[in-house]
């Protein structure tokens, strides 16, 4: 069927126009509902009075962009500055590693006059105040509103009634909705769910933490879609040693940098901000190190940290040469370890290495890899390095020490904590400190570290 003199058809749900007949609107999808009807001016329809209008920019509020502090400094670093309004922060981790304690601890920390709910998925009423009485939140409870319950309809309805500012949701597994289908913990129960939150707290000014477990392989369970609708993703981690440390990182942060490290202790009182991290990731010693060892200055986000670096080397127990290291990449193990043998001529290849760092920090700097040659070295040789000594910077696959981000801010974190010698790159330092030697290439440093024992080995 085809238009007649000069005749259109038009949806009758939508306003959409054709120039000939068909069975199934192509905009809104309805059936049967194109309709023979003469052409309007213009063409199109008018515009609904109650749809989305653009404005120029320079008429949006900036106050719309001002962050609320969560109260917990660490979790305000990694977080780019604090809580921005209108943002979904997803936060993983493994079972029992402290997401619900620092959800509740945030909860009543944060530096606003708004109200906050927290809603409980997993646990009754009963056990979210028992934990809040053993972290010693009693007297700022009056601000919380809880409520202990995974359906959507629910939440939202409580939503609509408190109008809080901040929005905890544990976990993200536990929300459900009639509308998804009737299983929770589903592909499309998660992203429905979640969907539906993100746009209230858009909508209402508000923020949204959403807990959520993670796999086997250490990623957030569910639909990697949930990633990709919130702002940021956090994850909660502990140290490869275990223990009380934590550690908190953004692998997508739309609102800061994903380069920031939050650091925690887990105590009976809850999360507890590291103030001096360094003391955590060094051995506290009496007398001459033991071979093997050596101090880093490192960078984790916009801080310097010295951190221990234990290598051991042992006979191969087969025909290939393997690297344990969970601290450091392994590649960048096998890397140095190359570069030592082809520039020192200390012959690792017929050796299992193994690497590690004090606390269990994952370091992924540059800078550490000639603190990371260093401990090889001397774990090889059975040569120790001098005490208090640190070392930072990056190798060239040609053997050169190159320049490192922020080296004066890396000097003075070490002499702050009583160390008296440091060696790194040679660039040109516009106020040397004394303690600083320099070293152009590979060769040079081990010179310097090990007083010439370089090459005098009969490795």
């Amino acid at each position: 069927m085809k238009k007649h003199g000069g005749l259109i058809f038009r949806c009758t749900s939508c306003g959409h126009e054709e120039a000939k007949w068909l069975g199934r609107c192509p905009e809104c999808g309805e059936w049967n509902t194109l309709a023979e009807t003469a052409p309007s001016p213009g063409s199109r329809a008018p515009a609904d009075p109650g749809a989305p209008r653009s404005l120029p920019l320079s008429a949006v509020d900036p106050g719309e962009g001002k962050r609320i502090s969560s109260g917990i400094d660490e979790l305000d670093r990694v977080l780019g500055g604090g809580i921005m309004k209108r943002s979904a922060i997803l936060l993983g981790g493994e079972p029992g590693i402290g997401k619900s304690t620092l959800l509740l601890q945030t909860a009543a920390a944060a530096e606003s006059s708004g109200r906050v709910l927290y809603i409980s998925g997993e646990e009754s009423a009963g056990q979210v105040r028992m934990r809040a009485d053993r972290l010693g939140l009693s007297a700022k409870l009056d601000r919380i509103e809880l409520c202990c319950t995974g359906k959507v309809g629910d939440i939202l309805a409580i939503l609509d009634s408190v109008k809080p500012l901040l929005v905890m949701a544990d976990s993200a597994q536990t929300l459900h909705t009639d509308e998804a289908g009737p299983v929770p913990g589903t592909v499309n129960q998660m992203k429905f769910s979640a969907y539906e939150l993100i746009s209230w707290i858009k909508e209402h000014g508000a923020a949204l933490f959403l807990a959520a477990h993670v796999t086997k392989d250490g990623l957030i369970s569910g639909p990697k879609t949930l990633e990709h609708m919130v702002d940021t993703v956090l994850y909660f981690e502990q140290g490869d040693g275990g223990g009380e440390c934590r550690f908190l990182r953004a692998v997508k942060n739309r609102f800061g940098s994903v380069d920031e490290t939050g650091i925690f202790t887990m105590g009976e009182q809850g999360l507890r901000a590291v103030e001096d991290p360094s003391l955590l990731f060094l051995v506290r010693r009496e007398g001459e190190s033991p071979a093997g060892i050596a101090t880093a200055a490192v960078l984790e986000g916009s801080r310097s940290l010295l951190v221990e670096i234990q290598a051991l080397t042992v006979p191969v127990k087969g025909s290939i040469s393997r690297v344990f290291s969970g601290s450091i990449e392994s590649a960048r193990v096998s890397r140095v370890a190359a570069s030592l043998e082809k520039h020192l001529s200390l012959r690792l290849s017929n050796q299992d290495l193994y690497v590690n760092v004090a606390g269990g920090i994952r370091i992924a700097e540059v800078g550490i890899e000639l603190a990371l040659a260093a401990a090889l070295y001397s774990a090889r040789t059975g040569i120790p390095l001098p005490a208090k000594t640190a070392i930072a910077g990056e190798l060239s696959l040609a053997g050169e020490v190159l320049p490192v981000h922020r080296l004066p801010g890396r000097i003075k974190t070490a002499q702050d904590l009583g160390f008296t010698r440091f060696v790194g790159p040679r660039p040109s330092l516009k106020e040397k400190p004394r303690s600083f030697q320099g070293a152009g290439n590979l060769r040079e440093a081990v010179k310097i570290l090990f007083t010439g024992a370089a090459g005098k080995s009969s490795l």
